[in-house]
């Protein structure tokens, strides 16, 4: 029913919003006597706000169709390398550009699509030639496709990385975002202890729940003061049957959405304001920035019911990585079986999703792993989005990234 009803509120808004847009382009068209009228550009500038909040949205595109590498622009295509039915290996292939190293961006599936992460990519491209995991919204997934949980996702990682791998260049360096650092940490060590070829060179986190006891959020918070049972009880839905996923069980993204604005409020509240007075002053640069920031934030998708629960399960209330519990597919992933691949852990200082020390964890756990093979960076000044996104990251860390991966390469 909650779905059911969320469907038939966005029906109603995407109505709303396209009278509103109609209204404001009306009133912000020069050759209307009436856009002249005292309060005309306000309540033009008014109606254009709601009418980008309620709009309906997709999945963005990620629009990289070139980069710049030695002064020298470079066309750059997107390929599937491999397609699974809950995911796609992307690639941005640099049209004339040979060998360098190869990295796979692991993209966080926590109710946003991969596109969450342009900036990471558009930052690396003139470095590597990237791949990314592109996650499905699964509520397009039939459920004659199967479960996907947290042993799945580290069985795609598994497979893209051996995809990427050549009989040359057999290993490749793995960054993951958030969420994706335990999974891809896990499948970092479950390929050591298997000594497969194609185990990462390095494997960068970036603000991941590694060991969630460390400097709680609110999000941890929230994770472990309600029981497993709550969970499934109040946020996870059934697909309706105008999706191709009908009757699979989800923790749909607008839930997800939903918290995170409600988290910062007052932000997201002050935002939209700046943007209206933006929109107002005729700054049109400033107002299409919030615009395209929230464009993407709003861009939701769906998650298999398994691998929510399990993930909070095992990752926020059980706490099974660092306690030495994790289990793949029944067996014990062992983080001592890390012996040969560059560990670097990224924090923000004023991540509030991630806090401090919850990444560094990582790097205490591989007890047998060279000190000279880990690194640890704490960018001051920085939330969890500045991490993999804006100037910052830009500027500040990404070459800090590239430094350890050419070191370990």
């Amino acid at each position: 029913m909650l779905y059911d009803a969320y469907e038939m509120q966005r029906s109603m808004l995407a109505g709303a919003s396209a009278m509103a847009n109609f209204g404001a382009g009306l009133l912000q068209n020069p050759a209307n006597p009436f856009a002249y009228l005292g309060g005309g550009a306000i309540v033009g500038s008014a109606l254009e706000v709601f009418a980008h909040a309620a709009a309906p949205r997709g999945k963005p595109a990620f629009g990289l169709d070139h980069t710049t590498i030695d002064g020298r622009d470079v066309a750059v295509v997107e390929e599937i390398v491999l397609r699974k039915p809950f995911g796609q290996l992307k690639r941005f292939r640099r049209e004339g550009v040979e060998g360098g190293p190869k990295l796979l961006i692991v993209a966080p599936m926590s109710g946003h699509y991969a596109t969450l992460l342009r900036g990471t990519v558009e930052r690396m491209l003139p470095f590597a030639d990237v791949h990314i995991t592109d996650w499905r919204d699964v509520k397009l997934v039939p459920l004659s496709d199967g479960r996907f949980d947290l042993d799945d996702y580290i069985d795609y990682l598994v497979e893209f990385l051996a995809a990427m791998g050549t009989d040359d260049a057999p290993r490749s360096h793995m960054l993951a975002v958030c969420q994706p650092s335990v999974p891809a940490y896990a499948a970092a060590a479950v390929m050591s202890a298997d000594r497969h070829p194609n185990r990462p060179l390095t494997l960068t986190m970036m603000g991941g729940p590694v060991d969630t006891r460390e400097a709680p959020t609110a999000v941890n918070t929230l994770a472990t003061e309600r029981p497993h049972a709550w969970f499934r009880q109040n946020v996870i839905v059934t697909v309706p049957m105008t999706y191709p996923g009908a009757g699979r069980q989800v923790y749909p993204g607008f839930l997800q959405l939903a918290g995170f604005m409600s988290m910062n409020l007052g932000n997201h509240l002050i935002s939209h304001w700046e943007l209206f007075k933006h929109l107002v002053q005729g700054d049109g640069d400033s107002a299409e920035a919030t615009k395209r920031f929230y464009e993407e934030y709003r861009s939701v998708c769906d998650m298999t019911s398994e691998f929510y629960l399990q993930t909070i399960e095992t990752v926020f209330q059980r706490h099974a990585l660092p306690k030495g519990e994790y289990l793949h597919r029944g067996k014990r992933v062992d983080p001592g079986a890390i012996t040969d691949i560059g560990l670097l852990a990224i924090e923000g200082e004023r991540d509030d999703i991630s806090g401090l020390g919850q990444t560094r964890a990582a790097l205490t756990l591989a007890t047998n792993l060279p000190a000279e093979k880990k690194r640890y960076l704490m960018a001051e000044g920085v939330g969890h989005y500045g991490i993999f996104n804006g100037s910052k990251w830009r500027n500040r860390i990404a070459p800090v990234c590239e430094d350890f991966m050419t070191a370990n390469g």
